[in-house]
């Protein structure tokens, strides 16, 4: 979850109160403190809310949490007169636009580095590192309307944000830092999104880069803003930017956008705060929080969590949600908020009328013996990640990964979480390659989870890492092992395992089904993470049916 900055002085600016009261109430807004410093406190907030990514977000919510401001924040919206004029050649590259002006914006160095953090924790999570949604801003001062979004060949050339020479597209790709990390998302594509002016300067490269010549710097009064991607999110992260530099006494500024549709006639305005409407029974309040609350006391706690609500007959609330939240979906999510308005801390515990009887899970029991054999040998626990990639998983591994059906995530956030592992060895030998600065030997293991076959597995893996590290040693943990598991009718046959070294490698059979692996990793393996002593290792299923309890449990 993304961990935001906020500086004391900027909360009690922006909130009027002081901080010890920001800290004492700031945890009942679901926000958990990672750590206090002198100047300023690091907050975790639910990734489902990223109207809270900045500190103008935190400080209008804390305002109508205190009964400061409660109640729907609404802000003018004037007309710009701007116009962007999306072409048809840009709907088969990134299809969504939308745009915005703030006017007599007062940057300070902070105010910037507020405004550039929000569209980076924008990008990771609502933008999906940047694929489905990405921000530009730029210095309005600086450029002609009106604006056109279209697509052009790879060789067209611009002076790109942090350079000082004309690059082609393709050119960033290859070689601006920026281009390097997110050239995936136009993998494939035949023409690259452009945004121009009317002079034909570039404002922005969607979703790699700004133009230098719209460099936002202190100076900057004027803000243009452009949001584009794959889908209607893109609208929420316009709005998210809008209302926290509203807060900053920006005048929101709408910008009309033209689209292909019926030879351009048909235009909308942007950004758009209209307020969604959501009926919420009392009664289903009182049902699921199990607080005797009225309608009045159910709108007050709505107003603390900056949700207009109006009481109607029959028991209702109509529930007015701002243009920045795009986390109710449901009445569900209301009542949550009315819960969190009331306040977590006045709601009594009270222990549930049906008694229950618990015992542990056979498996846990299982890998708690496997934990205690596996100390006992003079390893060492570690957890990792259950999200990797195919580089990690089979080509760092040497290992083609055709024989294994991977889970893959659909809309991954970063190149390095990819897919659910399928083994754990990957992951400890980037453990080993991160504390290549420790004393040897290191003897390091896992139990965890793995998906095979799109079946959850329980698998204990080990490496051992040191100069005289062999296949004798990895062989005697290895029946060690099975031996306190009760597992002695295993049978060890020839392995063809890629990731081991041929003639020092072995699969491990129980009940005519291949259960692990061990042997002396591959030397390529080895200097793939970056290693350079010998490293030793296996990895086994430890939830086989037919498999043995511990003999001395």
């Amino acid at each position: 979850m993304p961990v935001i900055r906020l500086r004391y002085d900027e909360l009690e600016t922006l909130t009027g109160v002081g901080i010890e009261r920001i800290k004492e109430r700031l945890p009942l807004l679901c926000a958990d403190i990672e750590r206090l410093e002198a100047d300023y406190v690091d907050v975790e907030f639910p990734p489902n809310r990223p109207d809270l990514f900045s500190v103008e977000g935190v400080a209008r919510a804390l305002r109508q949490f205190l009964d400061i401001e409660p109640g729907l924040r609404s802000y003018k919206l004037e007309r710009s007169g701007i116009e962007m004029v999306i072409e048809p050649s840009v709907l088969d590259v990134r299809p969504y636009i939308v745009c915005g002006v703030v006017r007599n914006v007062q940057f300070d160095s902070q105010g910037i580095e507020s405004l550039m953090l929000l569209q980076e924790h924008l990008h990771r999570g609502l933008g999906r590192n940047r694929r489905n949604v990405s921000v530009g801003v730029h210095d309005l001062g600086k450029v002609k309307p009106p604006f056109r979004y279209l697509a052009v060949e790879p060789s067209f050339s611009f002076v790109p944000l942090d350079y000082e020479e004309e690059m082609s597209m393709a050119e960033i790709l290859e070689r601006h830092p920026k281009g390097i990390d997110y050239r995936y998302i136009l993998e494939g594509k035949a023409q690259y999104p452009l945004i121009l002016d009317s002079d034909g300067n570039v404002l922005s490269f969607p979703p790699i880069i700004n133009g230098e010549l719209t460099r936002v710097t202190e100076s900057t009064r004027d803000l243009f803003i452009d949001v584009t991607g794959l889908n209607e999110h893109v609208s929420i992260a316009l709005n998210i930017i809008a209302y926290a530099l509203a807060e900053r006494g920006g005048v929101i500024q709408s910008v009309t956008l033209r689209s292909p549709i019926e030879g351009g006639k048909k235009a909308k305005q942007t950004p758009d705060f209209e307020p969604a409407r959501m009926d919420v029974s009392v009664e289903e309040v009182v049902s699921l929080l199990g607080i005797d609350l009225h309608a009045e006391d159910c709108k007050k706690c709505c107003e603390r969590m900056g949700l207009g609500a109006e009481v109607k007959p029959g028991g209702l609330l109509e529930v007015q949600i701002p243009a920045y939240r795009y986390d109710i979906l449901h009445p569900w999510d209301i009542i949550e908020d009315i819960a969190i308005g009331y306040g977590y801390d006045r709601i009594t515990p009270v222990i549930p009328g049906t008694m229950g009887i618990g015992e542990v899970h056979p498996m846990e029991e299982r890998k708690i013996a496997v934990r205690a054999i596996m100390t006992g040998l003079g390893y060492l626990e570690v957890l990792t990640f259950t999200l990797t990639s195919e580089r990690k998983q089979f080509g760092l591994m040497k290992r083609s990964g055709r024989e294994v059906e991977k889970v893959t995530v659909a809309s991954p956030i970063s190149t390095e979480h990819t897919m659910l592992r399928s083994s754990i060895l990957p992951n400890l030998l980037e453990i080993l390659s991160i504390n290549t600065h420790r004393d040897l030997p290191q003897r390091i293991f896992e139990v965890g989870q793995v998906l095979l076959k799109f079946e959850e597995r329980y698998m204990l893996a080990a490496v051992s890492t040191h100069a005289h590290a062999n296949f004798a040693e990895v062989k005697s943990v290895v029946e060690a092992v099975l031996k306190e598991l009760g597992m002695a009718d295993t049978t060890v046959v020839d392995s063809e395992d890629g990731a081991f070294l041929d003639g020092r490698r072995a699969d491990i059979i129980h009940g005519n089904q291949p259960i692990g692996v061990f042997g002396e990793l591959h030397p390529e393996v080895i200097l793939n993470f970056g290693l350079e002593h010998p490293v030793v290792g296996f990895e086994m299923d430890i939830g086989n049916s037919n498999a043995g309890k511990r003999g001395d449990k």
